[in-house]
């Protein structure tokens, strides 16, 4: 994906035609919401199959291996699918990783709440048809919509039969200490002692769900934040760096490199060209 925000609505004939040439299990290296006001998916993600009927939610994580298969009922359709890239909405994007881990597909109740959902979708639409559309105005319906989705997810928690497991509650306890301290220069130990655990464990139990280990998820959050700043703010690579707990600018664009693919100059002047394409 060569843009840091798009969105795209699916009616019925647009659904038979997917569910006609179904993707076979992928990944892709951004963040994905689907808003579905009717019909149904098929939604295949880390090797589990699940059915699940409008109205619903649905987020795929980057690099999470998924398929999706669209079902028309009764001969309707119509489905929101948002694709981001992490730095768009850095401060964000781990909390959905804290909410849709454990259920990545969630049936919710309808009515005038829910139809909220749609209607902010198709302020973020109209936006981004706009031949200059503010893509701050589109950051900030986007946090708008995440807020009214927990909102609608609490109301249906407590039908769900489904209990966290402990390992869950502990990834869920690690994500919030995470995003209190990953700006900090921290080790792993830092993070299993504050959860009263070995290191060892709880790279166990990061390895299970997200397919990271501890440092690496701590290393993403730090790059997510990094390439926020780069793209939105004008402070220096060294400043970046420093306030992501890197004290040497040239360690932190190693870093950076090894998993951006780029250097931070390099992907601030990218990220300018996706912003002036924007607008």
């Amino acid at each position: 994906m060569d843009r840091l925000f798009t969105i795209e609505r699916i009616d019925a004939e647009r659904a038979r035609q997917i569910a006609a040439q179904p993707d076979e299990v992928h990944v892709h290296d951004f963040e994905e919401l689907i808003v579905g006001i009717s019909g149904g998916l098929e939604h295949t993600i880390n090797c589990e199959v699940a059915q699940v009927a409008a109205p619903l939610v649905a987020f795929v994580a980057k690099g999470q291996p998924h398929r999706l298969v669209t079902q028309v009922v009764e001969g309707q359709f119509d489905m929101w699918v948002l694709r981001f890239k992490s730095e768009f909405i850095a401060e964000t994007v781990f909390q959905l990783y804290y909410s849709f881990h454990q259920k990545a597909n969630v049936s919710l109740q309808t009515g005038t709440c829910f139809n909220r959902l749609g209607q902010l979708c198709e302020l973020i639409d109209l936006e981004m048809r706009h031949p200059a559309p503010d893509l701050s105005v589109v950051h900030h319906l986007l946090s708008a919509l995440f807020i009214m989705i927990e909102s609608e997810k609490k109301k249906v928690a407590a039908d769900d039969s489904e209990g966290l497991a402990i390992q869950n509650e502990t990834f869920l306890a690690f994500l919030k200490i995470l995003e209190d301290n990953f700006r900090r220069p921290l080790s792993v130990e830092f993070y299993a002692e504050k959860l009263f655990m070995s290191s060892r464990n709880l790279n166990l139990i990061c390895q299970k769900i997200m397919n990271q280990s501890v440092s690496e998820l701590i290393e993403t959050r730090k790059l997510t934040e990094a390439k926020h700043l780069l793209a939105h703010s004008a402070k220096s690579v060294s400043e970046i760096g420093f306030e992501l707990g890197y004290n040497e600018k040239s360690y932190f664009s190693k870093v950076f490199k090894k998993k951006a693919g780029v250097t931070p100059s390099e992907f601030r002047e990218e990220a300018a060209v996706l912003l002036n394409g924007a607008s």
